[in-house]
């Protein structure tokens, strides 16, 4: 390939990456984008109905851990009109419009934490569920579920045609759920789950404007000009400080989950490589990441503490320095959960006894088939022997058996033979013989076969 061609060769990719990646083709007309986003930001009437209706569902499916209702009110919730507003208005530099979203966002987010409370201080159910745990210790993955999906949502708001982009932004950065959560944690007194998930709520609603304020500056929508550039300059700055600030404890909180997780695996890692025994099983492994204690409970023969000692020396070697080993054995299992450890020798029986017994069907299985095997080869060389006396009488005596032809390859014919033993009361003309062997042939279906008649 020369020079010249090779320039016309990335010209010509660069042209087909730029047409298949462009944003600008079916972009929507800037007065469009602005009465779009501006008809959302506004909360009031139908759409707090509709808010209230949400929280109320959303609230349900955290008490009773569906996640269907949840993704349900998250389908149906109006919240991301005033959030998009926040990230437009800074994006064209309306303070106008970024006080009114401001200001609608916090009706609803006032209103939505008020519904929610209320809900959860009359249900009978006050049991955190999973669903509801899940809420209220946000990392930075959650930053950047709500930075892309945000970065969707912009996108598909610019469009000329509406599309189902905003209802799937709305169910990934879960705006809902963790606003319900924060509601469960006022009603029953669990600031933590509040704190938690309000902060999960707040870095969803900012990633997503934030989001929103990139699009709109990257596709260059007309800005409202002020006498002072300044103000501009420090809403910008304003912008980026709410979002540094908002990331700095998710990323905190991410590189906690991210080293107990790690802690975890090492130490499950290190239970089932070192304390492997013949006749000693582990009945419960204990793995606490906050005081990095491993706490494992045997069962069966005693392992001497000099033995227990060098296994606790490896914990370096397998990046676990600060972890404490602590093994208990038999008479020695102080605060073992028994309820537990019964249950998880059940299940171990339960899942050996099922294994087992998978194998030994399938070997019957397999014995099955040998024996019905046999059986319809008794059958077929039995039944052919009588079938060839009785077609011709002259024979008698018949015995079929088969061997391996190791020639049948050069005369692309079957690698069975097949042998016919038998004896002739007199003597066999060449036609007899020809009309017993074509006989055999389309019986059996086979094209390898050898007679020999006495």
């Amino acid at each position: 390939m020369t020079n010249t061609e090779e320039h016309r060769f990335w010209l010509n990719a660069k042209a087909m990456l730029r047409e298949r990646l462009s944003l600008t083709d079916d972009k929507a007309e800037d007065t469009v984008i602005d009465e779009r986003i501006r008809s959302d930001v506004h909360m009031k009437g139908a759409n707090l109905w509709i808010l209230m209706f949400a929280i109320f569902v959303a609230s349900i499916g955290l008490n009773v851990n569906s996640t269907a209702v949840i993704i349900g009110a998250m389908l149906i919730s109006p919240l991301m009109g005033p959030i998009m507003g926040i990230g437009y208005g800074a994006g064209i530099n309306d303070f106008t419009l970024i006080r009114q979203a401001f200001k609608n966002l916090a009706i609803a987010t006032l209103i939505g934490l008020l519904t929610s409370t209320l809900y959860f201080l009359i249900s009978p159910l006050d049991t955190a569920q999973s669903e509801l745990l899940a809420r209220t210790t946000p990392t930075v993955w959650d930053v950047l579920i709500g930075l892309f999906g945000g970065l969707a949502g912009i996108v598909a708001a610019t469009r000329k045609e509406k599309s189902n982009v905003i209802p799937g932004v709305a169910i990934a950065t879960a705006l809902m759920p963790p606003l319900c959560t924060a509601g469960f944690g006022l009603a029953t007194g669990h600031w933590n789950y509040f704190f938690g998930a309000f902060y999960l709520y707040t870095i969803n609603f900012v990633f997503i404007a934030l989001s929103a304020f990139l699009i709109v500056r990257a596709f260059n929508i007309s800005e409202k000009k002020y006498v002072d550039p300044d103000v501009a300059k420090r809403a910008q700055r304003y912008i980026i400080v709410v979002a540094i600030l908002t990331i700095i404890p998710s990323s905190y909180l991410a590189y906690q989950l991210v080293s107990k997780e790690v802690f975890k695996a090492k130490a499950t890692a290190f239970v089932n490589d070192q304390l492997n025994f013949k006749n000693t099983n582990v009945a419960q492994v204990r793995i606490d990441p906050q005081t990095e204690e491993v706490k494992v409970f045997l069962i069966g023969d005693y392992i001497p503490q000099s033995e227990l000692n060098n296994i606790s020396a490896r914990l370096a070697s397998a990046g676990l320095e600060k972890a404490k080993l602590k093994v208990y054995q038999n008479g020695e299992q102080e605060g073992i959960d028994m309820s537990t450890l019964k249950a998880d020798i059940i299940t171990d029986l339960y899942r050996n006894t099922k294994a087992d017994l998978q194998e030994k069907e399938k070997k019957i299985a397999q014995l099955k088939e040998k024996l019905q095997l046999l059986s319809h080869n008794r059958e077929y060389y039995t039944a052919i022997p009588n079938e060839l006396q009785t077609l011709f009488p002259k024979v008698h005596n018949v015995i079929l058996s088969e061997n391996y032809d190791s020639a049948a390859a050069e005369h692309n014919i079957s690698a069975t033979r097949l042998i016919l033993n038998a004896d002739a009361k007199k003597r066999l003309t060449r036609s007899e013989r020809q009309k017993i062997e074509v006989w055999l042939k389309m019986r059996t279906k086979s094209d390898n076969v050898k007679i020999i008649i006495h």
